[in-house]
């Protein structure tokens, strides 16, 4: 057990909890706290979204323990907030709810929208509430009620109190983006906004690529992954210098342009069944002839979801057998939001990333293997890559782990 001491709807609260133990479940079972649902479980549904430290998180993927010093704050604890209130007269008068089972989330990420975004069309609005599900309504009448607080504080000239910038086990960095005047999320969207060369910063607003902008705050998954290739280092390593090559040894990838030294501009086509995602971003690349080692940032857009992710992949190259061959370590962060953003918290993601490393060591293996005969790099960005199907990817993860069971129950 461990002792933890936080700050509940601006009370007082200390506890022993397991180190195990999930926030919404210890709200729920020791403070009686029953206004946070739990339904998914897996951080996807929003049914119990609350506010740590003035930012709305996903009580059920979050320890207890990790809230230490934190202060929480539930839908009860809204009892008097003005916005929450006009938010909660709005969602009856628009009859946004039914069973009512979706609401307390709904009305937590709904007030964050309120405060963030007080000029939100009804399409940013849609887009912002991605995250929580609902079986009833259909969000027409969510969707409204939104919309009708903000031109309410409009027409009075309301203005929102400012959202928290120092966030507690819910920070991804994002705030600190916005404090230094900078996009939390640099991505490139067509021609106009692709980051011009050498400058650091695009031409629009979400183009921007200027340091502490494209590699804020710490990743929302993080995943290590290591294969081997049957070739020397110096070779493994100068193919890892040919960025259009090596970037397209990844499975769905293409090249928007030709790339540069330090930088490439990917395209990625997702297929998960009649979902197709088409990412499109800009990455930078930091080598370390020295160590064999390299760190590259990069971020990207959907334009059919409005998803968008960033990441960072740190890569380094060991010897084996003597020189003969080489093995990669890898290490991913990425943080992922909008409407994909669920596919992110599933917990089948270490077991697909081991699938797509897979592919991709034997992309490189053959490329490695072909020498000279290799496609040029501007041949490698104009040829049209096969959408990554994500979703046999699953469907053979599922498969692999329900024989598991099996196999466990028949003691094999």
């Amino acid at each position: 057990m461990k002792t933890i001491n936080l700050t509940v709807n601006g009370r007082a609260v200390s506890a022993s909890v397991e180190p195990r133990t999930q926030l919404a479940d210890f709200l729920r079972e020791t403070l009686n706290l029953t206004g946070t649902h739990l339904g998914c479980e897996h951080g996807v549904c929003g049914a119990c979204t609350l506010y740590i430290d003035g930012a709305p998180a996903r009580s059920c993927i979050t320890l207890a323990v990790a809230c230490d010093g934190a202060s929480i704050t539930t839908i009860e604890g809204f009892d008097d907030d003005e916005i929450m209130r006009a938010l909660r007269e709005a969602f009856s008068r628009e009859h946004a709810l039914q069973c009512g089972y979706c609401t307390p989330g709904m009305l937590a990420s709904a007030r964050d929208i309120v405060m963030r975004q007080p000029e939100a069309s009804e399409h940013e609005i849609r887009v912002a509430m991605s995250g929580n599900l609902c079986r009833c309504t259909g969000y027409v009448g969510i969707v409204r009620a939104i919309q009708s607080v903000i031109a309410e504080r409009k027409t009075k000239c309301l203005h929102s109190p400012v959202p928290a910038t120092t966030l507690g086990p819910a920070d991804s960095g994002t705030f600190s983006a916005r404090e230094k005047g900078a996009s939390s999320f640099p991505l490139p969207s067509g021609e106009g906004s692709r980051v011009r060369e050498g400058s650091g910063v695009g031409t629009e607003n979400e183009g921007r690529f200027a340091e502490g902008a494209a590699r804020p705050g710490k990743p929302q998954t993080t995943l290590q992954q290591a294969f081997s290739v049957d070739h020397p280092r110096t070779r493994v390593w100068d193919l890892f210098g040919r960025l259009g090559e090596v970037t397209t040894c990844l499975p769905g990838t293409s090249l928007i342009a030709a790339p540069t030294a330090d930088r490439v501009e990917p395209r990625i086509r997702i297929k998960l069944g009649p979902i197709v995602a088409e990412f499109e971003g800009v990455a930078e690349i930091v080598r370390d002839p020295a160590n064999y080692a390299g760190t590259i940032h990069g971020s990207a857009r959907d334009t059919r979801s409005n998803s968008r992710t960033r990441g960072e992949i740190r890569y380094t190259l060991h010897e084996e057998r003597g020189g003969a061959a080489t093995r990669v370590d890898l290490e991913v962060g990425y943080t992922l939001t909008g409407a994909l953003a669920q596919f992110s918290r599933s917990s089948l993601v270490q077991d697909i990333a081991k699938r797509m490393t897979a592919a991709f060591a034997a992309n490189l293996q053959a490329r490695l293997d072909q020498g000279d005969k290799a496609a040029s790099i501007e041949d490698a960005g104009q040829a049209t890559a096969p959408a990554l199907d994500a979703g046999s990817l699953i469907f053979s993860v599922l498969w692999n782990r329900v024989k598991a069971f099996f196999r466990g129950l028949s003691g094999r």
